[in-house]
């Protein structure tokens, strides 16, 4: 299954996004920033890819200044591979 990662600069925009996607009914958890994405604090947002539309749209309104962008983590034959969203 495809995941989304919002990737912060701030480990406290993070744990604040995580938390504002999980009161909105969006099933979100703080994890380690993958090395592949080359940017953050080392601490993002993953969250299913088919909420990504929904959590997109509370990220936006909420104005986060350290958010640092989208990526998306694919698992192809046992492989994870992470590109920008």
């Amino acid at each position: 299954m495809d995941a989304i990662l919002a990737v912060f600069r701030s480990r406290a925009q993070a744990y604040d996004c995580a938390e504002k996607l999980n009161r909105r009914g969006v099933a979100a958890r703080t994890v380690s920033t993958p090395t592949e994405a080359n940017a953050g604090c080392g601490l993002s947002v993953r969250f299913a890819a088919a909420d990504f539309p929904r959590a997109r749209g509370i990220l936006s309104a909420a104005g986060y200044s350290a958010f640092a962008g989208f990526f998306r983590i694919a698992v192809r034959g046992g492989h994870a591979f992470v590109v920008r969203a």
